[in-house]
């Protein structure tokens, strides 16, 4: 790849695939985030790479904000769309607006604050929000078993969401509504990966 295309070419925020492991890797769903987000946050330890080069590069890991929604004890569900940038996700069920730190998302000191930033930057991007939220970090997502997983290491955000009114903002999310934990677990196998943990492990994060 040229420097001409590389410089145009989005760049995405990781950190190297040895450092998550020297913190201790694992597969699934992990609740010591205070233990992985402050590091992967500190500026020696992150950099950006064109997410094409990082797309094939399993010696990196791109950190990916996962957002699951919810409001009066139910969760917001789609589909990924055709139009959706990860192709080897598309038509798969999910409950997680997820998407990429870019080096836009960058100020004079990339540290958590930046970081909480760009997921409100991805949550306005995705969503069409009729009131106000908040988030939080709760846990961390590895998954070594796939192609996709296995160069991605997500952030659980929840999100709690101040009324229901809640539309696409992007082509890629299409049937968009709310449902109890039962119902989603009910169609498990229609979800993609991230979304299967994440449902596996409500009871372990304590959130619904």
């Amino acid at each position: 790849m040229s420097a001409a295309m590389s410089k145009n070419e989005e760049q995405v925020l990781v950190v190297k695939r040895e450092f998550f492991d020297g913190l201790g890797s694992f597969q699934g769903l992990c609740r010591r985030v205070d233990d992985y987000l402050p590091a992967f946050m500190k500026k020696e330890n992150n950099f950006f790479v064109p997410r094409g080069e990082a797309e094939e590069d399993p010696s990196l890991k791109q950190i990916i904000p996962y957002a699951v929604f919810r409001h009066g004890g139910r969760i917001l569900h789609y589909t990924r769309g055709a139009k959706s940038g990860e192709k080897r996700l598309v038509a798969k069920s999910s409950i997680g607006i997820g998407g990429h730190v870019n080096d836009t998302d960058e100020c004079q000191h990339f540290d958590q604050a930046t970081y909480h930033n760009a997921v409100k930057r991805e949550i306005s991007e995705e969503l069409r929000l009729g009131g106000d939220f908040t988030e939080r970090a709760v846990a961390l997502i590895n998954d070594d078993s796939s192609e996709v997983g296995r160069v991605h290491l997500g952030i659980v955000h929840i999100v709690d969401l101040e009324n229901d009114s809640v539309s696409a903002g992007e082509k890629a999310i299409a049937e968009l509504g709310f449902a109890t934990r039962a119902e989603l677990l009910a169609r498990r196998d229609a979800f993609e990966t991230w979304s299967q943990i994440v449902l596996d492990g409500l009871d372990e994060l304590d959130v619904f």
